[in-house]
């Protein structure tokens, strides 16, 4: 079955970085458009970062763009998040996400928390 499981979450200061990855099981992993989601305390869940099947085009919501950068490897199955210059309002559960044969599937998230 489709399976992505995050890690890499943590607690970082201000200005610091982290990296998430997203190992993805259960599908043909580079045929998929890949995502980045997160999601703060009584907020909703909002788009960070989309990567295309090749890792050939990416595109980032302005809060995030400059500062985030995502990846992927298709011989690892694994999805990344480069995170540099945190800010409090970062701090988020952030999740890895696919459409697969027409289902919407998710992680569990990791917690990221950027606080002094």
């Amino acid at each position: 079955q489709v399976q992505f499981v995050e890690s890499g979450g943590g607690l970082v200061q201000p200005g610091g970085s982290l990296r998430l990855s997203c190992a993805a099981s259960g599908f043909t992993f580079s045929n998929y458009n890949m995502y980045w989601y997160r999601q703060a305390p009584g907020k909703e869940r909002e788009l960070v970062a989309r990567i295309t099947t090749s890792g050939g085009d990416t595109v980032y919501p302005g809060a995030v763009k400059g500062r985030f950068t995502v990846s992927r490897d298709n011989v690892k199955n694994t999805l990344y998040l480069q995170m540099n210059s945190l800010k409090p309002e970062d701090t988020a559960v952030y999740y890895c996400n696919s459409v697969v044969r027409g289902n919407n599937y998710w992680g569990q998230g990791t917690q990221v928390t950027v606080s002094s």
